[in-house]
Parts: C-alpha cells; sequence; structure tokens
C-alpha cells in the first residue's frame, strides 16, 4: 500500500500566517497560498472603502471562483471544437476509403 505524503508548510495570506497540510509540493502549496493573497489584495485594492478581511476573501474567493468557471468553459469549447474536427476528418477518411 502507497504512503501519501503529507508536506506542512507556513503561509501568509493577508496578513495571517497559516499552516497548510497536503500531499503537494511544497512549492505548489506556497505558490496556491500567494495567488489567494494576490487576490485578496488586488480586490481590497480596487475597494473605495475599507472593508472585513472576510468580505475582502469572499470577494476574493468569488474572482477566483469567475477565473475557474471562465477556464472550464475555455476547455469544454476546445474539446467541443477539437470533437467536432475530429468528427469531420473521420468522414473525410471513411469518404476517401469508400470509394
Amino acid at each position: 500500500m502507497e504512503e501519501s505524503k503529507n508536506n506542512l508548510v507556513r503561509v501568509t495570506i493577508y496578513g495571517q500566517k497559516y499552516t497548510v497540510k497536503g500531499e503537494a509540493e511544497p512549492s505548489y502549496i506556497t505558490s496556491v497560498a500567494k495567488h489567494v493573497n494576490d487576490k485578496m489584495e488586488e480586490v481590497e485594492n480596487s475597494l473605495t472603502t475599507v472593508q472585513s478581511p472576510l468580505r475582502v476573501a469572499i470577494l476574493a474567493s468569488m474572482n477566483i471562483t469567475d477565473e475557474l468557471f471562465s477556464c472550464n468553459k475555455d476547455k469544454e469549447d476546445v474539446l467541443r471544437n477539437v470533437d467536432e474536427k475530429a468528427k469531420f476528418l473521420i468522414d473525410i477518411i471513411d469518404e476517401e476509403l469508400g470509394e
């Protein structure tokens, strides 16, 4: 049986220190935390008034989720396009082989 590897990584997000435990490489965990921190700072800088850290976190998570949904839609569009082109090429090959 394969034993899972749990890494403990100390990260700082929006001024708060967290110890994150995960199977991912420490550099990946740090990169994810940096992305979250950057998004929270981006949200904070876009607001005209000071907001609570919770509100900033919620707005940042909505922005990150929007990015995820957009990427998923783009991926689905690409896969659909590739599937359509593959079917088109298969039809051409079938026509040529049938003659």
